[in-house]
């Protein structure tokens, strides 16, 4: 495990301007963290200000692995991914069931970027399996350095999945993720915004070993957010968007049949779980290949297989908050009925960093057959809380939980019809649950079954 410094540092960042999803646009300003106090109108508890940002130093050798991270492949199987700053590091995983006793290895590949003037290390990935589920291995990355330990998901309900959205690195993140894992999970979900390098790529490599300590012991499935696009000039031989995200964050978008890596799906639980992760900053409209992917996706899941359907993107689609106001507007619009057909059980989002749930909706209507959406973008980012929640918003009345505070959710899903939701404020050197309800299973509930087959709205007009 990478050891953290202790020692704290205020730099400039480069910020990318709030921005319509499905449009690229970026403005260059030097931001440095500052903080101030701020008092909620609930008198018992004072909101943290923006947690200064953390930057973890690698200090092993270069031949030593650092930022490793886990992601699910398919059933029975694991990526691991990992970074050395050597460029002869062998791309090969040790593993078993006992410590230090390796008994399975597997060889996978290696990569690496340019973003201008920045060269990265090998970026290696691996995958490992069969593996047992629910179950503890212990492995080595690149036959040196540490040894990791990492527990499989279950093969079915019950599972407990973490949410956490915009994490960045700043001691508000570290509170968050260091709640995360008090409590024991399967998986964390993350709906975008992950390092806020913003082009600074060396933000990336102080990112990945930021969050080591918890991403290498459990799967992070996650979706980009505007902090990943980092687009630069559209030139010849110039990096284009997502690169570094793309490069780090391999996620299983080809075994899910998606071509593009800003949207994939999984199966969790054996798959009584399906969890889509779309892509705010992807083509999205009827004639896009993410719409076409998404019908595809969704008109093969059997219900009755799998009664939990679940859906995260970045930018959220109902918000009563004055940030980022309007910016899911036409996502929603072109694919909504998709999901509503489908009874999509609940969506996350993140973005706006606070948290809100709404009601059961559909297309701006309370509907008992719509999902749930709720807006997780509350981890911990540099750039500090979302406070302007709009009373008058012509969604309030739907509304019926918000709140501009740090924190994480979890949804433990216990049986094909029931699952709690909880969302976690950070309270200081404690996790307050604020929020929670029981949500059922959409293909449990009578009223809300299809009775025709899926279709695909590809004649649905924005």
């Amino acid at each position: 495990m990478s050891s953290r410094s202790s020692q704290v540092t205020c730099i400039p960042l480069v910020h990318v301007e709030a921005m319509e999803p499905n449009r690229i646009t970026t403005r260059f300003v030097v931001l440095l963290v500052v903080g101030t106090l701020i008092v909620s109108t609930a008198a018992e508890y004072v909101r943290p200000p923006p947690g200064r940002v953390i930057l973890t130093e690698h200090d092993k050798p270069a031949s030593h692995p650092q930022q490793v991270h886990l992601s699910v492949v398919g059933a029975n199987h694991m990526r691991v991914s990992w970074i050395t700053d050597a460029k002869h590091g062998h791309s090969v995983v040790e593993y078993g069931r006992a410590s230090g006793n390796y008994t399975t290895s597997a060889t996978g590949e290696h990569t690496s970027y340019r973003y201008y003037l920045y060269s990265s290390g090998k970026i290696h990935h691996v995958t490992i399996g069969p593996l047992d589920p629910d179950a503890v291995y212990y492995y080595r990355c690149g036959m040196v350095g540490d040894e990791f330990t990492l527990k499989t998901p279950p093969a079915a309900l019950p599972i407990e999945l973490a949410l956490a959205g915009d994490l960045g690195q700043t001691e508000w993140t570290a509170s968050t993720l260091a709640h995360v894992s008090k409590t024991d999970y399967d998986m964390l979900l993350v709906p975008g915004d992950l390092a806020y390098a913003d082009t600074q790529q060396p933000l990336w490599d102080t990112f990945g070993r930021f969050v080591q300590e918890h991403a290498s012991r459990r799967p992070w499935m996650v979706t980009e957010g505007n902090h990943e696009v980092e687009a630069g000039m559209a030139l010849p031989g110039l990096p284009g968007p997502f690169v570094a995200y793309t490069t780090r964050w391999r996620m299983p978008h080809e075994e899910s049949g998606s071509t593009s890596a800003l949207y994939y799906s999984f199966d969790a639980a054996g798959g009584a779980v399906h969890v889509v992760m779309l892509g705010s900053y992807a083509a999205f409209n009827s004639t896009s290949e993410q719409y076409g992917w998404l019908a595809r996706d969704l008109a093969r899941v059997d219900r009755r297989a799998t009664p939990w359907l679940v859906v995260l993107l970045h930018a959220p689609w109902y918000n009563t908050n004055a940030a980022h106001a309007g910016e899911g507007d036409a996502m929603r619009k072109a694919m909504e009925r998709l999901l509503y057909e489908a009874r999509v059980d609940v969506v996350f989002s993140g973005h706006v960093h606070a948290y809100e749930r709404f009601a059961r909706i559909y297309d701006n209507e309370a509907n008992p057959c719509g999902p749930v959406h709720i807006t997780i973008g509350d981890g911990g980012n540099r750039e500090g809380l979302a406070f302007d929640f709009q009373k008058n918003h012509k969604l309030s009345r739907l509304s019926l939980m918000r709140e501009a505070s740090f924190g994480h959710g979890r949804l433990s899903v216990v049986n094909a019809t029931a699952a709690r939701w909880a969302w976690h404020r950070n309270d200081d050197a404690d996790s307050t649950v604020r929020d929670e309800l029981w949500l059922e299973s959409l293909a449990a509930n009578g009223a809300c079954r299809r009775t025709q087959p899926f279709a695909d709205y590809r004649s649905d007009e924005l």
